[in-house]
């Protein structure tokens, strides 16, 4: 921090440290912890692979934001908390989603916003989502030195309270 800043008078010290403020922060973000996310999914390629699957009717000349960067902002959207499409709008310039997906934190464009986030979730048809399983089916075979000969899905949709009723 620059020294001209000063000290703001009045603020007293803390632990016999001067308390220096300064506004200049910049852009600030509380979902850092989305990067990790961000680098695990790039290694695995999740948001390409499903991308893959999906046919693009728009016209490229006009693309500002790619299917693979807009699956990626919304998945980790979800595991971030917010599950609702809304959040778009109120997160499109945040610092740690826009690196998330491979854009500048200042300078780099605003991420898609939630109309846009709308039609890709109404754009796969069921072709396309029948590829998307399988590619995510393709995604955890390949998660194994060897694919597994059976894979077992126990799915039980039923609530089934265990313990004492009271």
């Amino acid at each position: 921090m620059d020294d001209s800043t000063g000290i703001l008078p009045g603020l007293p010290s803390v632990k016999g440290k001067p308390v220096h403020v300064a506004f200049d922060g910049g852009q600030m973000t509380s979902d850092a912890g989305i990067l990790l996310l961000a680098a695990i999914e790039q290694r695995l390629g999740i948001a390409d692979r499903l991308a893959k699957c999906i046919e693009d009717p728009r016209d490229p000349e006009r693309v500002l934001h790619g299917l693979a960067e807009m699956i990626r902002y919304r998945a980790l959207m979800i595991a971030a908390g917010y599950p609702d499409s809304n959040d778009c709008d109120a997160l499109r310039a945040d610092p740690a989603f826009k690196m998330a997906v491979g854009r500048l934190p200042e300078s780099g464009e605003d991420l898609c916003s939630q109309p846009t986030i709308s039609r890709l979730e109404n754009l796969p048809v069921a072709t396309a989502l029948k590829r998307m399983m399988a590619a995510m089916v393709e995604l955890f075979c390949d998660s194994f030195e060897e694919a597994p000969r059976r894979i077992l899905l126990d799915i039980d949709d039923t609530e089934n309270r265990v313990g004492a009723e009271g």
